[in-house]
């Protein structure tokens, strides 16, 4: 059996000669691999089922781990419009972010380049794999993917499709490559020279777990505690509709709203409506005393640092937006926050004092979501202050080289006044 380290050093002299393809390259390979998918469309879905059959069973899949787990028809068919999306986007690496003449025949530029070698480790999400495989390509990446056991069959069939489209490809099938064990795992985080980013998608329990057992530099995708606070200037039909999309559109996503906030002046008559449309989505409420008060089925809250991925969310009154933000300050992730709010000046200065990744103004937090971004896809969401932040895209895998060109400039003739720095941006 071939080690991992084998394995990441594969990757690695592979994933030099999808850096150096061309962009038209890069992209003949992602249609190969568009179309590889959509044929096998069958072969996936019947993995797909006999993950979900095994998984049921197991008392330690959720109701959520199980809707994340699901790939079949549409979300299939949404996966393949993600990689085509992919083709109609610009280069991201060969970008000059700077160019600047230092001396007269000495120029320097900034250009973006591939990260090298990405160690992405996901549980029960088929569609990563397809994500994450697509934008390394695009950026000119290798990339090694870590599938939780759950979907072990389903991501076999999706690698093995990929790989197999991309044998049609200048792209090498080698670039990617997918670890399937929890033993694996932990050999993926000692190949620091092999690979450049780890990005683990899972709880925060589990990112501190990847930091603290490797050296590689780990971009942490953590927890997604969303609020969504209805201001007393609210429109309470939209903010109805958009507390309800938050939650119920895809309850087990990182973007679905976990804490709904609402001011007090409008607490009597918001939240009753707001009751009547989660009993008919079947949606459990726990709530502050000053929320029980209101909705008599409403339960208690246990933490308002609960992540339900479930059709269930924490409802809390407070007294003005300054509450509101203090809130979201001691109990979220830092993922994504919404306010309601017709005052833009209020809503103005939400988007200002909450630190998160994505903070909105009357529209839904499930927005937040590196293909409706229009990034094509993302390899995760990022909650870190430092960028890449939010949904990681294709600027979040690459980096940048400087290159500077000269005519035999030598730092001697400018130190005895010789040659003097211009310091001209060219345009």
């Amino acid at each position: 059996m071939t080690s991992v380290r084998e394995i990441a050093r594969l990757v690695r002299n592979s994933s030099k000669t999808v850096a150096g393809l061309s962009l038209s390259q890069r992209n003949e390979a992602l249609r190969h691999v568009a179309d590889g998918l959509s044929k096998n469309k069958n072969g996936i879905s019947e993995a797909n089922k006999a993950d979900i059959e095994r998984s049921s069973t197991d008392h330690e899949v959720s109701k959520a781990m199980l809707s994340r787990l699901m790939f079949q028809d549409k979300k299939i068919d949404q996966a393949v419009a993600g990689v085509t999306d992919l083709i109609r986007l610009d280069d991201p690496i060969g970008a000059s972010q700077i160019h600047r003449e230092l001396s007269p025949g000495l120029e320097l530029r900034r250009v973006s380049v591939p990260l090298g070698v990405l160690g992405i480790i996901f549980e029960a999400r088929p569609d990563a794999a397809v994500q994450i495989a697509a934008l390394s390509i695009k950026s000119g990446n290798g990339t090694i993917l870590k599938c939780g056991k759950e979907a072990v069959l389903t991501c076999t069939e999706i690698v093995q499709t990929i790989k197999q489209s991309l044998g049609s490809s200048d792209c090498p099938s080698e670039s990617i490559a997918l670890l399937t064990t929890r033993e694996q795992t932990g050999e993926m985080m000692k190949c620091n020279k092999d690979i450049d980013l780890i990005i683990p998608r899972g709880s925060n329990e589990f990112v501190q777990f990847v930091q603290k057992n490797t050296t590689i530099p780990v971009l942490g995708h953590a927890d997604g505690i969303c609020h969504v606070y209805v201001d007393r200037e609210a429109d309470l039909s939209k903010a109805l509709s958009i507390a309800i999309d938050s939650k119920t559109q895809y309850p087990s996503a990182c973007n679905s709203m976990e804490t709904l906030i609402v001011h007090s002046d409008i607490a009597a008559t918001f939240l009753p409506q707001f009751e009547a449309q989660c009993q008919a989505s079947n949606v459990k409420i726990n709530g502050c005393p000053a929320t029980r008060q209101i909705i008599a089925s409403a339960g208690e809250v246990d933490s308002f640092a609960t992540e339900f991925c479930d059709l269930e969310c924490n409802v809390v009154i407070v007294n003005d937006v300054k509450d509101a933000v203090s809130h979201i300050d001691m109990f979220g992730s830092k993922h994504t926050d919404c306010i309601v709010s017709e005052n833009t000046t209020t809503a103005q200065y939400f988007q200002s004092q909450v630190a998160s990744a994505g903070v909105f103004h009357n529209c839904s937090t499930r927005f937040a979501d590196g293909f409706r971004y229009g990034f094509g896809a993302e390899v995760g969401v990022s909650t870190s202050s430092l960028p890449p932040r939010g949904p990681v895209g294709l600027d979040g895998i690459t980096t940048y080289k400087y290159v500077i060109s000269g005519n035999g400039h030598i730092v001697s003739d400018f130190a005895s006044g010789k040659s003097s720095f211009t310091h001209k941006d060219i345009l």
